[in-house]
């Protein structure tokens, strides 16, 4: 690559921030996303999401069920650009049924932001992805969110956020009151004051900010009571938590706090400000044989999810993928590596809010969505010819099991199809009993089968009925020797308890705890596996 054009692809690389949002259902994810768009300038008015029903859908909420329930079952992948960076949000999945496609976008972000309920504090789903954040040493800014309502003290939420989450946190932002008495916050990382105003919750209003603490027009503001607290508050800050350390932060060990109420837009800018300062550009990543390192110029990629009828006027399924290094060109061949085989791709998609647009070129760091017609299944990897896989992108052992039966005998071939390919998209697994062949779904939340249910009625026009089934666990079976006695036996004795998974992986569908634990003590032969990242 010639010395300019590298440059210029190198500066592309520097721009990109590509990161999560996660937290708890109801702690406002949804709204935090919109407005950041609002203030990137991706969209001019934010659909209000109030008592979890979605007045004007949420721009980031792709799918009729998700506006009908107010709540986020799939990822949604949006872009904008801000201060010359281009952003790339991921919008998780807060419910915990659908954690699975949550854990597999965190492979795919730099970085995070945690929100956190200011009257909730630290809940059961923020703990858990926070320790996989952690175990994975991701960058996390912590956003303490709804300050206009009644919630915790200030201090206690930040002890909280060390105790539960295990965190090493610092303010960056400080709220002057809370609740009802909610004033404004004062911005540790610009060192000045905005004042709250929440007379426009649509569009961004603009407030004054103070660049000192002894104004005389903010005293007469905000009262010389709340000035007072502010001071006191500071130095306690100043006093008991670290200072901002960058390099920390990006090793994973130090994590800044902003408050603010998103719905209000209210400290939402100082987090986007401070974030596009401090937060990473796109970061190598481990593949089966090396670490690929996002300034290369060959490109590679991995699909991290599939997402049928994005637009169901179309039927047309995406894949999406993550671009790790090198550029990626339209109508170029790139190698699919588990298939072995060169695919082009004539239109791939760029996210901007709801907007999908066809891109000439990609860099590091981007989220592209390709159209497939069922070459691409979660893991895969794509290259400009190197044979890499890339790690960590499993597929959970379920947890919760069906029989599917087809309610409408006229639509067999809809149901084969809409079942086909929401399997791929990872909301859930399909096993076929060895036996008698009877489909079986089974998903990690048990909410993720009325999402099929819904799906399959109206985008596939297909009908199922679900029939319980008493299974325990899935586990993928391997044998070191296939001829073993050992597991010959096995094979026949378990014959009821076996399946096959979408790619004809053997499965054991264990009934029980102790009937799971009786097997692997009778059986040593034989090797359960509790995600399929083996494949």
């Amino acid at each position: 690559m010639p010395k300019l054009i590298y440059m210029k692809f190198y500066q592309e690389i520097q721009r990109r921030r590509t990161f999560g949002v996660i937290s708890h259902p109801d702690a406002g994810k949804t709204t935090l996303t919109e407005k950041l768009l609002l203030y990137g300038g991706a969209i001019q008015e934010a659909g209000a999401v109030k008592s979890n029903k979605i007045k004007k859908g949420a721009t980031s909420d792709f799918m009729e069920i998700e506006r009908q329930r107010g709540i986020s079952v799939a990822t949604s992948v949006l872009a904008f650009n801000y201060q010359n960076k281009k952003i790339n949000i991921l919008d998780t999945p807060g419910h915990k049924d659908f954690a699975e496609d949550t854990f597999r976008t965190l492979t795919a972000v730099d970085s995070v932001i945690v929100l956190i309920d200011v009257a909730k504090g630290v809940e059961e789903q923020t703990k858990k992805l926070v320790e996989v954040c952690r175990m994975r040493k991701i960058p996390m800014i912590v956003f303490i969110n709804k300050l206009d309502r009644e919630g915790k003290d200030a201090f206690d939420l930040l002890d909280e956020v060390e105790t539960k989450l295990g965190l090493r946190v610092t303010p960056l932002s400080f709220p002057i009151g809370m609740g009802y008495n909610f004033k404004g916050i004062y911005n540790l990382w610009k060192q000045n004051i905005q004042i709250f105003d929440s007379t426009d919750k649509q569009k961004i209003a603009k407030t004054k900010a103070y660049q000192n603490i002894e104004e005389q027009e903010l005293h007469e503001t905000i009262g010389h009571q709340s000035i007072t607290e502010l001071r006191e508050s500071l130095e306690l800050v100043e006093g008991v938590y670290p200072p901002f350390n960058q390099k920390e932060y990006l090793e994973g060990n130090l994590q800044p706090v902003f408050f603010g109420s998103a719905l209000n837009n209210f400290g939402v800018q100082e987090l986007l400000d401070c974030f596009v300062e401090i937060a990473p550009h796109p970061q190598p990543k481990s593949t089966d044989k090396r670490v690929i390192h996002p300034d290369e110029v060959d490109f590679s990629g991995f699909v991290f999810k599939i997402h049928a009828n994005m637009d169901p006027k179309h039927r047309d399924r995406l894949a999406f993928i993550k671009i790790v290094s090198g550029t990626f060109k339209r109508n170029t061949p790139y190698f699919h590596v588990r298939l072995k085989k060169k695919l082009k791709f004539s239109s791939p998609n760029a996210f901007f809010a709801e907007k999908k647009e066809v891109v000439d070129e990609s860099f590091p760091g981007d989220i592209v969505g390709l159209h497939d017609t069922g070459n691409f299944k979660i893991g895969d990897t794509l290259t400009s010819g190197e044979q890499i896989q890339f790690k960590g992108i499993p597929s959970f052992s379920p947890e919760h099991f069906r029989f599917i039966n087809n309610a409408d005998p006229m639509k067999a071939k809809q149901l084969k199809k809409g079942i086909d390919q929401l399997m791929d998209e990872g909301v859930a697994q399909l096993f076929t009993h060895n036996l008698n062949g009877r489909k079986v779904i089974g998903t990690v939340g048990a909410l993720q089968f009325e999402v099929i249910q819904y799906r399959l009625e109206h985008e596939y026009t297909a009908k199922c009925i679900f029939e319980n089934l008493n299974v325990h666990k899935a586990c993928w079976i391997t044998s070191k020797d296939d001829q073993n006695e050992n597991y010959l036996d096995f094979l026949k004795v378990k014959q009821k308890f076996l399946a096959k998974d979408k790619q004809g992986q053997l499965v054991f569908l264990a009934d029980s705890a102790f009937s799971l634990q009786m097997t692997q003590q009778k059986y040593p032969e034989v090797i359960f596996h509790f995600t399929s990242e083996m494949n």
